[in-house]
């Protein structure tokens, strides 16, 4: 099992993240589009290759994203209407996330296996996850389905605030 910590950096501009391993390595980078329609996130290998792209649905009631990986779209996330807690869908091949995406402490199962675990760091300057990858070769959606993820509850968070006098 890989153990990956995505951490968002506070004073940025536009969305930042680096993920980085137990060495506090850096194994990928994830660049948000700032103020740019659709809203992306790129993800990139150490070598700045993007390597996945997270692209938000421009007119949709509620927030979608699609997910690429080399080139080809293999998952689109869905924000499902709720009264009370949120609620995602996943379309993919087989894939599904149980637990509380709100909280960020969930397991991203294929055909009923986990193929990864996402728990939220507590305590720490910024958005930090640490992210458990069992299949090794779903390890970029993983990333890609928490970055989402991340963007739903920060959209919402300044939505709610501005509405808030």
């Amino acid at each position: 099992m890989r153990e990956l910590f995505i951490k968002q950096k506070v004073f940025s501009i536009s969305e930042k993240f680096t993920v980085k391993d137990v060495q506090q390595e850096d194994v990928y980078y994830v660049e948000g589009s700032f103020m740019k329609i659709p809203k992306t996130f790129s993800l990139l290998n150490t070598s700045r290759e993007e390597v996945a792209l997270i692209t938000k649905k421009v007119f949709s009631f509620l927030p979608k994203f699609f997910v690429e990986v080399n080139g080809r779209e293999v998952v689109t996330i869905n924000k499902e209407w709720s009264f009370f807690k949120a609620r995602y869908s996943i379309s993919a091949e087989g894939i599904e996330v149980i637990g509380n995406w709100w909280d960020m402490d969930f397991q991203v199962l294929q055909h009923g296996k986990v193929i990864g675990k996402v728990n939220k760091e507590w305590f720490t300057w910024g958005d930090s996850y640490k992210v458990q990858i069992v299949d090794e070769k779903m390890e970029k959606i993983i990333i890609a389905i928490v970055v989402a993820i991340d963007c739903v509850k920060a959209d919402e968070a300044a939505a709610s605030s501005a509405s808030t006098p």
